[in-house]
């Protein structure tokens, strides 16, 4: 976990020192908000907007190297871009344009990790609307664990208002219920 860290707080440094905008989400965030698992990448997203993401592209390929072939075009069109730091680490940007990405790096705020600076997280709300959207099996896991270790402070009214308008989106109405059957059974 140290190098996962450490690979963050120079990610978090690079996208600082450049005034970009963005927030660490998946296994850190969930080191922060639910049941720490082991986590094998850094996971941000990158506020980019639509249509202006190349600069971001290109100054982070020049900083790390891409972990596929042809990774700027990758992330064009599936707005991932999958990167690996000098020691291996993977590095996974979602490049974020919608209303609701922007709002999640503007609700994040800083935890002191055990490590050189304190990084810039996504909210427990935001995280279990992410992973609800995602909505596979390792998700719905975290998503328990993020209800339970915050269970009775979690703003349920945000997370229906966030989750509900990108469920109608996917079409999958199902992630709603799903996510209020663990609600009732597990915010207590």
């Amino acid at each position: 976990m140290n190098e996962l860290i450490r690979v963050a707080a120079d990610v978090q440094g690079f996208c600082e020192s450049r005034r970009w905008r963005f927030c660490f989400i998946g296994g850190l965030a969930l080191q922060r908000w639910g049941e720490p698992r082991e986590t094998v990448d850094v996971d941000l997203t990158l506020l980019t907007g639509f249509g202006d993401e190349d600069p971001f592209i290109h100054a982070l390929l020049d900083r790390y190297e891409g972990r596929i072939d042809d990774a700027a075009g990758f992330a064009r069109t599936n707005r991932v871009l999958l990167l690996r730091s000098g020691s291996g680490v993977g590095i996974d940007v979602a490049l974020g344009g919608l209303p609701f990405e922007e709002s999640v790096i503007a609700r994040a705020s800083r935890f002191a990790f055990p490590g050189p600076v304190p990084l810039l997280t996504c909210s427990a709300e935001d995280l279990i609307v992410l992973k609800a959207f995602a909505a596979r099996g390792r998700d719905w896991v975290d998503i328990e664990g993020i209800i339970v270790r915050q269970a009775g402070t979690l703003d349920w009214g945000y997370i229906d208002e966030q989750l509900g308008p990108l469920a109608a989106l996917k079409e999958e109405p199902d992630i709603l219920t799903g996510l209020a059957r663990r609600r009732a059974e597990l915010d207590r």
